[in-house]
């Protein structure tokens, strides 16, 4: 199968790369739309190339699981935030 950037995309989409787990990303501009509008798709080799760089170190689902706690910390601060803002309007009123 000669590699393109729709498979490419494919197999990323899927998890088989290391950036990211499986589900699919909705893009405005999907992978290879640059090139090909500025009339320069890219090439087999330039395609295979990345595909073997994204393929080099897929993602596990132990990695997937144990996951983005960062969330947790953006949702923990933003918490916190709110009551706080809430206190101060309740003191405010009294």
């Amino acid at each position: 199968m000669s590699p393109t950037t729709d498979r490419l995309r494919s197999d990323i989409d899927h998890g088989q790369a290391g950036d990211k787990v499986d589900f699919p990303d909705p893009a405005a501009a999907p992978l290879g739309t640059d090139e090909e509008a500025a009339g320069t798709p890219a090439s087999k080799e330039a395609v295979a190339l990345e595909r073997r760089q994204q393929a080099a170190s897929p993602v596990t689902s132990e990695q997937s699981e144990t996951g983005d706690h960062g969330v947790l910390g953006y949702v923990l601060i933003l918490t916190l935030w709110v009551c706080g803002f809430l206190l101060a309007v309740t003191f405010v009123q009294t």
